[in-house]
């Protein structure tokens, strides 16, 4: 019994820096997301985006990012460009610092002649965990989630395989009422799963007066985990000498409302650079 659709599991991405023997070294997650573009006939067009997080595309000079062929097949790795011929940004990052989504635009036609096997989160309403959907079903604390990405860079050897790790929210009420645009999960998520994408789990089950969900939804991407400090303090002179920085087990999430405003703005041209 498969809880998470395949196409999930294939639509994200493990990203990276070049190692000097030609290689990649997969530091972080991206997922692949589907948004509208335009208008056909009164229908709408999509163009596909890679989206990860702010940080991490800032700060390096390059990044390689591997896709998969079908099974049977090598992957492959791409260059993704950080800004054009002319310096200028190419991805796009949202214009609140404190948002930490970047995305950029891919040619599907592209990579389908590669032989890209191109699956992707749809956004659309029955795959995406929007704030009034979240209100509609009445998401909760201690509803589960599942965590897609590359931890320590545990990307595969020839093509990506995403590990997948359970968690529940943790604390979403604040997202829900307006005064947050964080979303807490109760997952251990370490360095390489930013960037990941979060999947509601479905759940047929429910108490009394509250709604059951059987669809996984895209809930948003993980941003880093919640550190706290331990502090070592020295016998003699009872003063603080080493400070610990350690994974409390929380991860904070940024909602897909908020990936989707940064989508909106590269639809519409407008690169912002923070």
């Amino acid at each position: 019994m498969a809880l998470l659709p395949p196409d999930f599991l294939d639509a994200v991405v493990a990203l990276g820096t070049p190692k000097p023997d030609g290689t990649t070294k997969f530091t972080a997650t991206g997922f692949l997301c589907s948004y509208p573009v335009g208008e056909t006939d009164g229908k709408p067009d999509y163009g596909l985006f890679l989206v990860t997080n702010r940080h991490v595309i800032e700060g390096v000079n390059s990044l390689k990012a591997r896709l998969n062929r079908p099974i049977g097949s090598e992957s492959k790795v791409y260059g993704i460009p950080l800004t054009a011929s002319d310096g200028k940004p190419i991805w796009t990052v949202h214009p609140d610092n404190n948002c930490d989504v970047a995305v950029v635009g891919l040619s599907y036609s592209i990579l389908q002649s590669d032989g890209i096997d191109v699956n992707f989160f749809h956004s659309t309403p029955n795959q995406i965990l929007s704030l009034e959907k979240a209100k509609e079903i009445q998401v909760s604390e201690g509803d589960g989630v599942f965590v897609l990405g590359f931890p320590l860079g545990e990307a595969g050897e020839e093509r990506n395989y995403v590990i997948v790790r359970q968690g529940i929210i943790a604390r979403i009420r604040d997202w829900l009422g307006g005064q947050s645009r964080i979303i807490l999960v109760d997952a251990s998520v370490f360095p390489g799963n930013s960037g990941g994408p979060v999947v509601l789990k479905p759940e047929l089950a429910s108490i009394q007066g509250t709604k059951s969900n059987n669809s996984a939804l895209l809930v948003g991407m993980v941003s880093s985990y919640l550190p706290y400090e331990d502090i070592a303090i020295s016998s003699q002179t009872g003063r603080p000498r080493i400070v610990f920085q350690e994974n409390s087990g929380l991860a904070r999430v940024v909602p897909f409302d908020v990936i989707q405003e940064t989508l909106a703005l590269a639809v519409r041209g407008k690169v912002a650079t923070g």
